[in-house]
């Protein structure tokens, strides 16, 4: 609990036990990383973890690596902006796009042996389309890491009263030791003890804050005060409680394209678009040790996933019932402080609750979750950036031909370069009082239109190589126009003409870039030469035998060690979540 003394600089007032427990936490992270360095031989080790774990492991890694300070500190935003239907990220923009991934996508991606996702896209398409997604990439993990950086000194500057400046620089040399050390294998078993870490911080914030609060009763009786107090500022509460419509959520007018823009800017464009594309995910499936294992990879993960919102979205609607400061901003008041040390915004919800509810001990255990999933996360950005970085663009287009140490070498000095690249990029990160908008904006530009120019040339092999990089190219500027024209879409940075609140702008945008690839790849493959049919085979799905796709040895297992019960029973699961809510 704070003193009034110890509010004037920090948030969080610790005790001696907390720092004790953040401590010991942080010697098991970097013991972790010194003794994963012993199993690097090479760049496969390195980059890849020598695709040696098993599907527990690159299972929880993989939904550990999205379980970062954007997923705890942005959906706890969105609880506490726009409430309920924020499940919606997970439930609608999460659970299918990952299903597909394990069934459909990952035995094309394992089984045809590349090191990135880039480089299946030069296999496909050629040098075009694989320079511009290696770039696009690599800079959307340069600006995603800078928001886990940012958030990671801010709690810092919360527990410390550090300059934020200082407590950024002092996140990114954590961060860096440990990558640094041990590669992809340091990242990956770190992000297996911060998931459990993780849960073990917020279960309890999550069970205490209800307690205080009424339970849900209580917290929809306070939800329900607090819209008919504000009404010009906070949205109807029915708004807030139920999933759909989700019109706070999308900022539409309407009930029908808020539901459109749900399920297929969301549910379908952003969501497949992340999910089966983005190098950060699907690098950790790439580590397994099978192309079954691979495949089950994700599928593992969507079972936590599915209840991820009840320690993230809830904890951010109690605190904008139960902590003044965050009440007083959803009311449209501006209150000094906040981690940022610039004011309050929703962004601050889950670091004043803790500060609320939580007893010392338990305080500590809550901060080490937080610091373990902003590692978690960023960790997972500068491991996928140094892999596109060595093998996609170095040693493809500016070194050729050097020995494996030279490229070990190569992806150690884009770790550190990263690091400290995301250390700038996280100012722009600050500019959003709920970094979910900025997100989502990134997200829209980048990755769907990757994600047209994938599902389009996996399923039609008349694709040519000349409209895989067109359509890229124009989905890319497509998104970003329409970001520019939108009001929220890219935060205080423009104020557009297409005024649309809440996150519905990404929407747009994602929808658009899609819609805009799709049409011209199409269009420019009518004009230009398509690859040899005989190039295809592992990158088509017509063209390349089953035998290639699935694991021979999986048929005879039993059921919960088959990737498509799995699925089957994840699928019903998430559908019965959506009917409940």
């Amino acid at each position: 609990m704070s003193s009034p003394t110890a509010m004037a600089s920090t948030i969080i007032d610790a005790q001696f036990v907390d720092y004790l427990l953040i401590f010991i936490y942080f010697a098991v992270v970097l013991g972790i990383g010194l003794l994963a360095r012993r199993q690097i031989s090479d760049s496969l080790d390195f980059f890849l973890s020598g695709r040696s774990l098993p599907a527990w492991v690159t299972g929880l890694a993989f939904i550990s690596a999205n379980l970062g300070a954007v997923e705890i500190m942005g959906m706890s935003a969105n609880g506490a902006q726009f409430g309920i239907p924020t499940v919606h990220y997970f439930w609608i923009g999460a659970i299918p796009a990952m299903l597909f991934l394990g069934v459909v996508m990952m035995p094309f991606y394992y089984g045809s042996k590349v090191r990135s996702v880039p480089e299946f896209m030069f296999k496909r398409f050629g040098t075009g389309a694989h320079l511009v997604n290696a770039i696009s990439f690599a800079v959307a993990q340069l600006l995603i890491a800078g928001i886990n950086l940012f958030l990671l000194g801010s709690i810092i500057h919360a527990l410390l009263g550090w300059p934020l400046w200082v407590a950024l620089i002092v996140a990114a040399a954590i961060v860096l030791s440990y990558i640094t050390l041990g590669g992809l294998s340091a990242a990956i078993y770190n992000e297996v003890l911060q998931f459990f870490v993780i849960v073990a911080a917020l279960l309890p914030l999550t069970l205490i804050g209800l307690h205080r609060i009424g339970g849900w009763d209580g917290l929809k009786d306070g939800i329900t005060s607090a819209a008919d107090a504000h009404p010009d500022t906070i949205a109807p509460a029915a708004d807030q409680l139920n999933s759909w419509p989700g019109t706070a959520l999308t900022g539409f007018s309407s009930d029908f394209w808020s539901v459109v823009g749900i399920v297929f800017g969301l549910g379908f464009v952003l969501s497949f678009g992340y999910w089966t594309t983005n190098f950060v995910e699907v690098q950790r499936a790439m580590a397994s040790n099978s192309i079954s294992s691979a495949r089950k990879t994700p599928i593992i993960g969507s079972y936590p996933k599915m209840f991820v919102p009840f320690i993230t979205i809830l904890p951010g609607m109690i605190a904008a019932v139960l902590v003044t400061e965050i009440a007083d901003v959803k009311a449209g008041e501006t209150v000094a402080g906040g981690a940022s040390g610039e004011g309050v915004t929703y962004n601050d919800s889950l670091l004043y609750l803790m500060r609320d509810v939580l007893p010392n001990g338990l305080l500590g255990v809550a901060i080490a979750g937080l610091l373990a999933a902003f590692m978690a996360g960023m960790a997972a950005n500068v491991s996928a950036f140094n892999t596109v970085w060595s093998y996609d663009l170095w040693q493809r287009y500016v070194v050729k031909d050097r020995g494996d140490q030279y490229y070990l070498v190569v992806g150690r000095i884009a770790t550190v370069a990263a690091v400290i690249i995301a250390i700038f990029t996280a100012g722009l990160a600050s500019n959003y009082s709920n970094v979910m908008n900025y997100l989502q904006t990134l997200f829209g530009f980048f990755n769907a239109p990757l994600f047209a120019t994938f599902i389009v040339g996996m399923f039609w092999k008349r694709m040519t190589p000349t409209a895989g990089w067109v359509g890229l190219v124009a989905g890319t500027l497509a998104a970003v126009l329409v970001g520019v024209a939108s009001e929220d879409a890219l935060g205080s940075l423009s104020q557009g003409w297409i005024g649309i609140s809440g996150q519905g702008a990404s929407f747009v945008a994602a929808g658009a870039a899609f819609v805009v690839d799709v049409v011209l790849s199409v269009v420019v493959s009518g004009f230009t030469r398509p690859k040899p049919v005989e190039e295809l085979r592992g990158l088509v799905y017509s063209e390349t035998p089953r035998e290639d796709l699935v694991d021979p040895e999986e048929a005879s297992r039993p059921w919960y060690q088959r990737t498509l019960p799995l699925a089957g029973i994840a699928l019903v699961m998430v559908i019965i979540l959506n009917v409940i809510f």
